[in-house]
């Protein structure tokens, strides 16, 4: 059964690279064929579907199609063109927006609601969004193990190692993961400068685009702030954040409703749902679930902590980069899991406080997820929206920019939490 959902895996990413506009179907096959064979029992498709995920794409979808329609994006736009030199650095800014977002609500919903305005920059510059969008989801990846609410795998080590907010800044007399993240995405402007280097077009804005609706734009604020507080509420449902996106989606809905009396817009904020995406997320979760339920990650962790041996710089080596590589393929929540008690038991066995072990993880299989474009669902949500605006996105396109922006803030972050933590 084991080596039936390897192979399996390994074929629906083979089709996945080969036939890109196939990934919904690769995935949604892949994941019935697991359900059928028993690779992943019946009862626990359900519970291996990230609802919070889910809902939080389709709330936020929902948002954002009245933000664009509202033209703050294209007066966000324009104000990035009158600051910039030229496409290069409105590239740089568009990403390091992002990810200082990021720090602070999903990565998901903050490539939801920055490419929207990458995308209105790209199209005054009649040039094409995917570098830019591309680098934007990148950037919000990089920066999601940052603060305590900035991704799922960073509330799990919260909670699994009792660290509350500020212990990501200072913990037990030193600086925390935070200045990690911060430093790597620092180093990662040098890389977009080589990266960009042709983009160097002038740009400049000609005149500010008039917002015709304020609504759409509060509401966005208010995302990132319901977020954020939410983080702070003990023992809240896994799927708070969602519930919150789809009701401020709802409240969206209503004062669209009232304030134009017409459904013009409601129906184009729902069509403007990307199912597609949502279909290729579903479908990965239940084959990430079974790949689980099989015990194939449970078979790396323990690969992972026996390679390491006693010697703990190479031990941390392995979890850091090991986790890097596991990462970009395989669903990062259901691996931190399994590794947090992993690393925790080595570092016991070592004598040794297991922060440096829990850092490293946290760091290589956060970032690991922009290797590829399925490793991490803010990739995924990606590729939906430049499809969406008609632009294709190949693996070459997704490889020049992930690559060496990951290896870049990985390896920085690498040196720092070594030198800080061992």
């Amino acid at each position: 059964m084991k080596i039936a959902a390897i192979l399996l895996f390994i074929a629906m990413y083979v089709v996945m690279v080969v036939r890109p506009t196939r990934r919904m179907w690769a995935a949604l096959i892949t994941g019935t064929i697991f359900v059928l064979t028993g690779i992943l029992p019946v009862s626990r498709v359900f519970s291996e579907i990230d609802w919070n995920v889910i809902l939080m794409i389709a709330g936020t979808m929902v948002i954002v199609d009245y933000f664009i329609a509202s033209k703050m994006p294209n007066l966000i736009a324009d104000i990035l063109l009158d600051k910039a030199k030229n496409v290069m650095w409105v590239t740089i800014y568009m990403s390091l927006f992002a990810g200082a977002i990021s720090a602070f609500i999903d990565n998901v919903a903050t490539v939801l609601m920055v490419a929207p305005v990458g995308i209105a920059v790209c199209r005054k510059l009649k040039i094409s969004p995917v570098r830019m969008i591309i680098s934007i989801a990148v950037s919000s990846n990089l920066q999601g193990a940052a603060t305590l609410v900035g991704d799922t795998t960073s509330i799990m080590l919260g909670a699994y190692a009792h660290m509350d907010f500020t212990k990501f800044f200072w913990m037990e007399g030193r600086p925390g993961i935070f200045w990690a993240v911060e430093f790597g995405a620092l180093a990662t402007i040098p890389v977009m400068m080589v990266l960009f280097r042709d983009e160097k077009k002038p740009v400049h804005a000609e005149g500010l685009t008039k917002v015709e609706d304020y609504v759409p734009s509060v509401m966005l604020v208010l995302v990132v702030a319901l977020l954020i507080t939410a983080s702070f509420v003990p023992n809240k449902p896994d799927v708070t954040n969602g519930l919150i996106c789809c009701a401020l989606a709802a409240v969206s809905v209503i004062y669209d409703l009232v304030r134009t009396k017409s459904r013009k817009g409601m129906v184009r904020a729902l069509r403007g749902i990307d199912l597609n995406t949502i279909l290729l997320l579903c479908g990965l979760f239940v084959v990430i679930g079974g790949i689980k339920a099989v015990g194939v990650i449970d078979d790396v962790a323990s690969a992972i902590s026996r390679v390491g041996g006693s010697d703990l710089f190479l031990l941390y080596t392995v979890v850091v980069f090991g986790s890097v590589a596991i990462s970009a393929f395989i669903d990062n929540i259901p691996y931190v899991a399994t590794m947090l008690p992993v690393v925790q038991s080595v570092a016991a066995l070592l004598g040794i406080e297991p922060y440096l072990l829990y850092f490293g993880l946290l760091s290589g299989a956060t970032l690991g997820g922009n290797l590829t474009p399925f490793g991490a669902s803010a990739n995924i949500a990606t590729i939906g929206i430049l499809d969406k605006n008609g632009e294709k996105v190949g693996m070459k396109d997704f490889f020049r920019i992930g690559v060496p922006l990951t290896l870049t803030a990985v390896f920085v972050g690498y040196v720092y939490i070594w030198a800080v933590w061992h």
